[in-house]
């Protein structure tokens, strides 16, 4: 994925994985930048597009945030006296008052932390996750049919 281009600017994209999965499911009410603590041949990894963040979460322990779940595949020309663990639990990097908002909100109001997305910032990678509550099925259904509407009334007026 870190191959695409956009197609205004033409410069290569700086997203590595989203997960589409985690706007319909919850209801995203904030959203948080977290820096990652990663191995070399992770970092190698993920700028050839090799990690997936849609199984992934976010939880806290000990006062500190990490991810889990996430998939960053190692490549074939990876060190041989490293033995890449593709599913390793990552350390996120958080201001501490970041991270009381988050442990505020999950402990306390019942919220629950979604990795949204997973990109490059001024050459640091960088994971987006989210302040969420989750959606119940007939919310599911309503979100679908008002982007339809969108769409179709999208559509409507381009073509009058």
């Amino acid at each position: 994925m870190a191959n695409k281009k956009n197609k205004k600017t033409g410069k290569p994209s700086s997203t590595i994985a989203l997960n589409k999965r985690a706007r319909h499911d919850f209801f995203i009410e904030d959203s948080f930048e977290a820096g990652m603590v990663l191995q070399g041949w992770e970092v190698k990894s993920m700028r050839a597009g090799k990690a997936q963040i849609s199984e992934s979460y976010v939880f806290l322990k000990d006062g500190e945030v990490w991810l889990s779940g996430a998939v960053i595949s190692p490549l074939l020309s990876a060190s041989t006296h490293i033995k890449p663990d593709s599913v390793r639990i990552r350390k996120l990097l958080l201001n501490r008052s970041e991270i009381n908002k988050l442990i505020g909100a999950v402990e306390r109001k019942g919220y629950t932390m979604v990795a949204l997305a997973l990109y490059w910032k001024k050459g640091r990678a960088k994971l987006e996750i989210g302040l969420a509550k989750g959606k119940k099925d007939h919310d599911k259904r309503a979100t679908l049919k008002d982007r339809d509407w969108k769409r179709e009334k999208a559509r409507i007026l381009k073509h009058g």
